[in-house]
Formats: structure tokens, sequence, C-alpha cells
């Protein structure tokens, strides 16, 4: 039943890409001293999200909308430009701890929009 609203497929999507994303933030901390490693983050959940080719639904009405379908199996990794060290490395650690913050902060903003929608839904069910 939920795999069908849209609200709860966002805030899936949504936590799945903080995973991914901490998961990048991660990776370059822990390269920050390897030579010649260039550091990488994930484009824009907002991008990518809105992006991605949902397969083609069959419409009955025209009032029908497409279906959005997003994994984060399907992010884009690019890397980062920035200012090298002499080894090569241009990972820099405060921005990966600035990363790691807006990270927190679109995982924390996934959960309050799943807890709101499942609220709207015990409330539309007469439940409380």
């Amino acid at each position: 039943m939920f795999e069908r609203i849209e609200l709860m497929n966002m805030a899936r999507a949504m936590t799945d890409y903080a995973a991914k994303r901490q998961t990048v933030v991660a990776r370059n901390v822990a390269n920050a001293d390897t030579p010649g490693y260039a550091a990488r983050d994930l484009e824009p959940f907002e991008d990518s999200y809105r992006n991605q080719h949902a397969p083609e639904l069959r419409r009955t009405r025209t009032g029908h909308i497409d279906a959005t379908v997003w994994t984060a199996d399907e992010r884009r990794e690019f890397s980062v430009d920035g200012p090298a060290s002499p080894n090569g490395n241009n990972v820099s650690l405060e921005e990966e701890m600035l990363r790691a913050a807006e990270t927190k902060k679109q995982h924390e903003l996934s959960l309050g929009i799943y807890r709101s929608a499942l609220d709207l839904m015990r409330t539309s069910l007469g439940r409380s």
C-alpha cells in the first residue's frame, strides 16, 4: 500500500540518498591522506530525484500522473574540484565536515516527512 504513495516514495528515496552520500563523505575522509585521491560527492537529491525516467504507465484518464522511480543505486557521483595538496589529494576535511552536516540534515528531513505522512494517514483513517 505505501509503495504507491508518492510522499512515502520520496521520503524513502531521500533517506537512501542520505545514506549513500554519508558513505561517499566517509570514503573521502578515510582517504584524506591517500596520494592522488580525488574527493567525490553525489549530485543533489533534487536533481537526481526528478531526472529519473519512470517506466511508462498505462493511463486510463488524462488526469493520471506519472510515477517517479528513484533508487539510491542510480546515484550520480562526480569528482569535487578543489585545490590539491602536493601529493595530488584534494580532500578538504572542513568541506567534508560541511557535507556530513548537510547529509545529517537531509536524513532528519526525510524522517520528518515520513512521520508527517504517517500522521496524516492515521488522521485520515480516524486514528490519532
